[in-house]
């Protein structure tokens, strides 16, 4: 007679686990905004240390409280907020933004179809580089910048060629080392004005240097104006629409800084100029505004209060004004450092000091930055992230108070005063 032997199941065999890796389309992509030593000091706070964080421009956080007009139109908006509104936003806080330009002698005819609202300027940035780029396209950005738009170029395929602003000129982009980079290739041109992170504010002349070049290549122009009324001393802003209505031009500003709303994500692009030749372009940025359905809906409503009435910006950087008095604290308090420099900031809310290399021996300004945040628990950018192509330079904001800043960048030179890579 057979004897019966259990059958035993066997284990499952599973193919190794696959390796989910960061997309390739990341590898150019930098934000040290909010970098490793951004990670570091927030380690840091939940230790329980107080982290001065010299490194983003939050206007919040330092007591710059938002207009109360603006709060009032938001909350009042509330009640038919709920739903999706139109792909490029409300019709009222476009035909703001119309009004705004209107008053901007020169500015182009604009429409309110020529109009997006976004999520932040730095959705429609994100948006205009999908529509506008194939792999390989080359854009021009200024080195250096404000490194969203940098990002921005290469997660959509593009190639970004940094074109250098000139230090000893003010910061003022070097108009032969545009030239010399442009190739066929070249698509667009980038024009931060006022500059972040240098706080420089280019006169007609730049912009009609930047407008000449755009002319004779056949270029695309992308003008990050989101400082325009963050103006110091007699600086004076020029949109850069106003010198090239010939050419397809596309402005961006927003809420966040001249209005304190910067948790508000409302920001507005708008189209100017001939567009005959892009009617697949600004096809594709209406697809994609439709692809995310609309902006927030009742960060939009406080455009029209913003845009409107008593511009309170002014109340800041006039004399007596507290972002002017910040700003004049920080640089007087950094040239007193010695192997430090720094251009006077005529606009935006950013020093960006030199350290002198034959002072200051740095070849990390990275490891220099995140040595400061442990050491004083001070939190800076470092230069290069900014993409500048050198160690010898940093951001920091000027919103904290005067007292705080004082005490911050005095720190800063006891600090570099013993320290050594």
């Amino acid at each position: 007679m057979a004897r019966w032997v259990p059958v035993t199941a066997s284990a499952p065999r599973h193919p190794p686990t696959r390796e989910l890796r960061q997309s390739s389309k990341l590898r150019d992509v930098v934000y040290e905004i909010r970098g490793p030593a951004n990670a570091a000091a927030a380690r840091l706070e939940a230790e329980g240390h107080h982290i001065l964080k010299l490194n983003i421009g939050n206007p919040a956080a330092f007591g710059f409280e938002a207009p109360e007009a603006i709060l009032r139109d938001v909350l009042a908006g509330l009640s038919s907020a709920h739903g999706y509104s139109e792909s490029r936003g409300i019709a009222p806080a476009r035909r703001a933004v119309v009004s705004r330009y209107e008053l901007v002698d020169g500015f182009p005819e604009l429409d309110v179809d020529d109009v997006y609202l976004g999520n932040g300027v730095s959705e429609l940035i994100i948006m205009t580089m999908q529509a506008l780029l194939d792999d390989g396209d080359q854009v021009l950005v200024p080195a250096p910048d404000y490194p969203l738009w940098t990002a921005a170029v290469s997660l959509a395929g593009g190639s970004p060629v940094h074109y250098l602003c000139d230090e000893a000129d003010a910061w003022n982009p070097d108009l032969a080392d545009i030239e010399a980079k442009i190739t066929d290739r070249t698509k667009a041109l980038i024009v931060i004005n006022p500059n972040n992170p240098t706080g420089a504010v280019y006169s007609k002349e730049i912009l009609s240097g930047l407008v000449d070049i755009a002319r004779r290549h056949q270029l695309l122009l992308l003008a990050d104006e989101i400082y325009d009324r963050v103006l110091y001393d007699d600086a004076e802003h020029v949109s850069l629409a106003t010198l090239a209505p010939d050419l397809l031009c596309l402005t961006y500003n927003g809420l966040s800084k001249t209005y304190r709303v910067a948790g508000f994500r409302s920001g507005w692009v708008a189209i100017t100029g001939p567009r005959d030749h892009a009617r697949g372009f600004l096809e594709g940025i209406d697809l994609l505004a439709s692809s995310r359905l609309c902006p927030n809906v009742p960060a939009q409503h406080a455009i029209q209060a913003a845009l409107g009435g008593h511009q309170t910006i002014e109340d800041f950087v006039l004399p007596g004004g507290r972002l002017l008095e910040q700003r004049d604290i920080a640089v007087q308090m950094l040239e007193k450092i010695p192997g430090v420099s720094c251009v006077v900031p005529r606009g935006a809310l950013y020093v960006f000091p030199r350290l002198d290399p034959e002072v200051h021996e740095v070849h990390d300004d990275a490891q220099l930055a995140l040595d400061l945040l442990l050491q004083e628990r001070i939190l800076v950018v470092q230069g290069t992230g900014f993409n500048w192509p050198h160690h010898d330079h940093l951001r920091i904001v000027t919103l904290p108070s005067a007292h705080d800043l004082s005490v911050a960048i005095e720190r800063l030179g006891n600090f570099l005063s013993t320290y050594r890579q």
